[in-house]
């Protein structure tokens, strides 16, 4: 992946810290988007020689959301070989069924976060790689709640179902582009922390969540992280339009 520029967004921890730190050792410029620096990745990418850029913004703002899309894409380098974004920032937002959910400030910046934001760094990627004749991948990191419904879960489901038919959409738009809406499954990460946090009131389906954790069976950021990176770089990517991580080896 020498000849690759990689964006990574929701990069401070969790899945796209793990992500980022596997690329920087591996791409010749690896660009991050979170609120605050993974001071392993920039470490990461320092010994390797690979040139890392970090843009410290909130993604749940829509302002910041616009300033990066401006600020990446108006120096991005046009002669890579490969273009790769890996729209992973993302939060479950609020948890509650419909008669106790109301804050509309939580739940459209939940929106911006998890749909919002990826689809406008898809857009000004797609529209910055247009004609250069390079390889150009776009992973959405989606998951099973938006291919199935969950009680409590209204704004997290709703999200990622939008994520996995603009996916779709901007497949059909773009043809220069491999695009793919990818569920990474369970994940011990902080968003299974809120998950169990949740009261059983709102969340009907918390004790199988607490089984999960309690019984190890919740995969590690790094081991999920370097599965897509395996997916990343396979003549399989994006062969389906909604896949998840767990088919591939």
């Amino acid at each position: 992946m020498s000849g690759t520029i990689a964006i990574v967004t929701g990069a401070s921890r969790g899945l796209g810290a793990q992500l980022a730190r596997q690329l920087a050792g591996n791409v010749q410029q690896l660009i991050t988007v979170s609120r605050n620096q993974d001071e392993q990745t920039a470490q990461r990418a320092q010994a390797s020689g690979c040139q890392h850029d970090h843009y410290a913004h909130d993604l749940s703002d829509v302002q910041h959301i616009e300033a990066a899309a401006l600020g990446i894409f108006a120096v991005l380098n046009k002669t890579a070989d490969r273009y790769v974004l890996i729209n992973n920032a993302g939060s479950l937002g609020p948890v509650g069924q419909y008669d106790t959910l109301s804050d509309a400030h939580a739940v459209s910046a939940t929106f911006n976060l998890n749909v919002t934001s990826a689809m406008l760094l898809t857009t000004a990627l797609l529209r910055a790689t247009e004609g250069l004749g390079a390889d150009v991948r776009v992973i959405n990191i989606s998951s099973g709640a938006g291919r199935s419904p969950t009680a409590g879960w209204g704004v997290y489901c709703a999200t990622k179902a939008a994520l996995d038919m603009y996916t779709r959409v901007a497949r059909l738009e773009a043809p220069h582009a491999r695009l793919v809406s990818l569920a990474p499954g369970v994940i011990d990460t902080n968003m299974q922390a809120d998950i169990r946090a949740s009261k059983p009131d709102d969340f009907p389906d918390l004790a199988r969540f607490t089984t999960l954790n309690e019984t190890g069976a919740l995969a590690s950021p790094q081991s999920v992280a370097e599965k897509i990176i395996r997916y990343l770089n396979s003549a399989e990517f994006a062969s389906k339009e909604l896949d998840d991580i767990r088919q591939h080896n």
